[in-house]
Formats: structure tokens, sequence, C-alpha cells
């Protein structure tokens, strides 16, 4: 087996035990098994209460019979049944501290590659072309960004792509507008400040907007002269947008850029297609899909306009588009959006239109997530009610965190800032992805560089702490031998070994706050751990050998489960 697997193990042969002492085959997630909250107690089984209720037979009783059939070899001790028929498992020290051991030696930590690698196109962050990125555009980039870190590191292949907001008839006002700039002016500073001096000209310029609206007309007919002032504009937004991800540590390049101006030429044959299926109706001038079991509040169906009246076409048959090409062209086998959950039904409409075109076979979600909000409890806004600036926020996030890191760092100057980006970013990013994604949460700057509590700074400091042990005792121990006499060293080595669990969780649900939430309880048992075992100071030279190795793993732990959530473990703060 895998060396972090334990569930995995525990589970298989509890499966083999029901089959031999009750004849029922079960999958090994029947099994349920799960650590446990109780002291005393590593792992808990709660199968026999359904069982029981399957085989008209009390749950106790079941769980005894599985108890007395299950092979454990030396892994854990016989089980103990509990309550109404709980099993519970307490693993020996012996097969801890190997396991443990097998653990150390491995750059993976134990965490196997999935033996069913999927291929996934991911969308996430989709800014707009001609505005910059503000706080509304954090969540998808900082979720979506920690799912494609988890998701390779599963093993699986990740399509990202940035479905950039870079078509439609607002770039006709802002081609004419930059038009309007001399040719070696064009280089512009502030895309919010050029939109608003756009749309004021297009509101007040009756010349103006006339001449935009023919822009529309040029751009969507592919007039190559227009098309090259459009494309002036999409590398200034893009300059500014890797400007942004650089500083927030996101890893989309250019080449993973898919903007809605990348679908344009399929627009046609979406439906051309969805009309020989017979999926089409015309609905007060424009042709429609209307998916299975979507209504209004009124009970009248609702629809995907997928040609508008005019004869244009809407964000809906763009997002047909995007579909039946990572599916049909680029052969995902999984389908994710990291768009926030507003979209949610828009996202179940066209995935039901896709299957009923026979375009989506696979896995297709909608990894939905809530606001950023104020103090006030409101969407999170300046002082003058303006939407914040992402790059801005992201500042004032490296500007405290330098505070934070002078009142105890040692670094030089150098040192210190470079230590502050990591905290200040670390710090926005962690607050993110630490909560529960569906829900909205409140930035506060004060609670995300805590060095208490679930954020990112405990981690990063007990990481620290880790690290300094290490230089001072002249590096990493070398072998591998763990001994678990102490109950901090047990319960530290048993966390560890639940590392690959902790992966496998916030992978499969798309939910990395489950991963923080391990990191954080791993941090606070290697607190508990430099409590209660003197590690440079042991008693013996074996015993400090021993505890030099759970701390490497622990450093190794703490680095790798951030790194997965694009967050840095400075060694020194």
């Amino acid at each position: 087996m895998h060396t972090a697997d334990v569930t995995e193990e525990l589970a298989r042969r509890v499966v083999a035990a029901v089959g031999r002492a009750l004849d029922v085959d079960l999958t090994p997630e029947q099994a349920l098994i799960q650590a446990s909250p109780r002291d005393g107690v590593d792992y808990q089984a709660n199968l026999a209460m359904s069982l029981g209720k399957k085989l008209g037979r009390p749950p106790r009783e079941v769980a005894t019979l599985i108890a007395e059939a299950v092979e454990l070899a030396g892994i854990a001790d016989a089980p103990e049944v509990a309550g109404p028929g709980f099993l519970n498992f307490v693993l020996r020290k012996d097969w801890l501290e190997s396991r443990t051991a097998a653990v150390l030696g491995d750059p993976r930590l134990g965490v196997p590659k999935t033996a069913e690698p999927r291929m996934i196109a991911l969308d996430y962050s989709s800014p707009n072309v001609a505005k910059e990125m503000h706080v509304g555009h954090l969540r998808s980039s900082v979720i979506g960004d920690a799912l494609a870190r988890l998701l390779r590191f599963a093993g699986h292949e990740v399509l990202p792509h940035n479905h950039l907001g870079d078509w439609g008839t607002p770039f006709g006002m802002l081609i004419e507008h930059l038009l309007d700039v001399p040719s070696e002016q064009r280089a512009i500073a502030d895309l919010d400040a050029f939109y608003r001096e756009a749309r004021r000209k297009f509101d007040s310029d009756e010349a103006f907007a006339t001449r935009a609206r023919t822009r529309v007309v040029l751009l969507q007919s592919g007039d190559e002269d227009t098309l090259a002032v459009w494309r002036t504009l999409v590398d200034e937004s893009t300059r500014h947008f890797d400007e942004v991800y650089a500083l927030l540590g996101i890893s989309l390049t250019d080449k993973d850029i898919y903007g809605e101006s990348f679908y344009n030429s399929y627009l046609a044959a979406v439906v051309d297609d969805l009309e020989a299926a017979g999926l089409t109706e015309i609905s007060d001038g424009a042709v429609c899909v209307f998916p299975e079991g979507f209504r209004n509040r009124e009970g009248d169906r609702l629809p995907l306009i997928v040609r508008k009246r005019d004869g244009g076409y809407g964000y809906a048959a763009t997002d047909l588009a995007t579909v039946r090409y990572w599916t049909a062209e680029r052969g995902a086998t999984d389908l994710l959006y990291v768009v926030g959950t507003p979209q949610a039904q828009h996202f179940a409409m066209v995935f039901s239109a896709c299957r009923t075109a026979g375009w989506l076979t696979g896995h297709a979600e909608h990894v939905g997530f809530g606001t950023v909000l104020g103090a006030d409890g409101k969407t999170m806004r300046t002082r003058a009610g303006e939407t914040i600036k992402l790059a801005d926020l992201l500042t004032e996030a490296v500007t405290q965190a330098a505070v934070v890191v002078a009142e105890r760092s040692e670094l030089d100057a150098a040192g210190q800032a470079e230590v502050a980006r990591a905290v200040g970013i670390g710090a926005v990013k962690y607050a993110d992805l630490s909560g529960d994604r569906e829900r909205d949460y409140v930035f506060a700057w004060e609670r995300m560089l805590a060095k208490e509590g679930n954020t990112s700074v405990y981690l990063q400091y007990a990481h620290a702490r880790t690290r300094s042990i290490l230089r001072k005792a002249g590096g990493e121990p070398e072998g591998t031998r763990i001994l678990l006499d102490e109950p901090a060293e047990r319960a530290l080595a048993l966390k560890l070994l639940r590392f690959g669990e902790a992966l496998q969780a916030a992978t499969s649900a798309y939910a990395p706050h489950k991963l923080c939430t391990y990191l954080y309880e791993t941090a606070v048992a290697f607190s508990r751990f430099y409590d209660d075992c003197p590690v440079l100071k042991a008693p013996t030279p074996e015993l400090r050998a021993s505890r030099l190795r759970l701390t490497t793993l622990t450093a190794h732990t703490l680095a790798l489960g951030l790194s997965l959530l694009g967050i840095d473990a400075p060694d020194q703060l």
C-alpha cells in the first residue's frame, strides 16, 4: 500500500471482514472509515449501523462479528466495539513508526498519484479587457489556481483557460476612444479611467456614439484595421493582468487566455447544430434552447438565448461553444468553472443543454463561491463606494505585513521585504481559501495577519520554526528511524500520516479549506510536540535524531501543503 493511505488500507480490510462474516459485498467507501475525534482512538468505522438495518440485526452484533473477522496484520490492535456499534481502531506503535519513516523518505510524502487520471478543463479568473482587476476577481483567481495545483499534484492533466471578457458592443466605444489618442501615447496607465472616459464620451457626444456603433459592426465583421486597435486594447489589459497574477502568485499565463473572441468563429455552428438536432425554438424573434426542468417563479420555462433577435450572439451561445470546444476539440473529460455562486442556474442550464445536444458526456461542475464582504457586511468597496482595485489591495497587504514582520524579524531590509510579500499575499489567499468557498467572508486585516489561530501567518511561523530548529541542529538528520514513545510524538506522527487523506478530501470536493484545516491542525500538533518533547536537548542521541526527523517531516508537510494552496513558506521570518 502507499505509505499515507491508512484509511484506504483499513477500509480494504474491513470490507474483506464483512464479506467473510456477513457475506455482504461493500466498496471501500461504504466501510465509512474516518479519523476519530476521540482521544485514544485513531480511526472509527460506522458501517454497522447501516448494515444492521439492512440485515435486520442489532448493529452492535454486526460490529462484533466484523471485529472478530477483521485481519489487521500488525497495523492495529483488535478493534473495540463501542456504543451502538462503532468500531474503534488504534494503530500499533511499531507500525506508526515504520510508516512515518517511510513517508519521510518520499518526496510526495506518501501521497500516490491517481490511478485514473482525467483531463480537466478549468475555467477561472476571467477578468474583462479594458477594466482593471478588482476585488471581485480575487476569489475566482485564488480558488481556481489552488484547484489547478491540487489536481495536478493528484496526477490529472489540467487545461486552464482564462475566459477574458474581450468582445461585444462596449468595444466599439473603447476602440474609437483609443483612436482619438495619438498612436505614440496609447499606453494605458489606468484602464478604469480609460473606460470611464470612453463611456462619458459615448453618453454625451452623439457623433462619437454613432462612430462607436459603426466600429462595433466593423469589429464583428473582421475589419483588419479595427482588429489591430482591438488587439492593442487586449495587449494593454493583458499586461496589467499579468502584473496582478505575478504579485498574487497565480500560475495563469498568456497561453491560457481563451477570451470570448476565441469562440466567435464557433457560434454559428453551435446554433446550426442545435437547430439540426431540433433543440431550438423561436421566442420573441430570438433562437432559444429551453433546457428541461428550468422554470421561473410563475412556472414559465427559462430560455438560453443562443442568437438574439438582431442576429447577434449572447454569452449563453459563447458558453455553449466553450463546452463544445473543450470536450470535442480538446478531449477534456471534466469541465470545472470557478465562477461566483449567482451563476449557478446559468451553468446548470448550459450543462443540461450540452448533455441533450451530446456535447457533454463527462463530468461538469460549477465551482461556486461567495462574496468578499467589508466590515459593514456588504460587498467590499472603498470609502467612496467604488470597487477596490485588486492591485491596490495586494499592495496594501504587503505594506500591512511589513509591519508584522518588522516586529520580530532579524533579517536585513531586503530579506524583510521579501518575507513581507510572502506573508501579505499569503494572508490574503489563505483568508480566501480557509473557509468554505460557498460562503461569504469578511475581509479583515487584523484577523488575516494574526500570528495565532487558523491563519497563513501562523502556518508560516510554524514552518520557519521547524527550519530554525534544523539550522541549529546542523541540518536535516540522516537516516529514517522514528521513535514514538511520548503522546505528543505519536499525535504529531499520526497527523502527518493523514496528509494524503486531507489532500484527497480537498481535491475530490474542490474544497481547499479542508487542506487549510489540516495544515492548521498539523501546526498545532507540532507546537504541542515542541513544548512537550525537547528536540535539540533530547535526553539521548537516538531520541534527538528521531525528533529532528519528525521536525523535518513537519517542515516538508507544511511547505508542500502551502505550495498546493499557492502560498510561500519562507525558511526565516
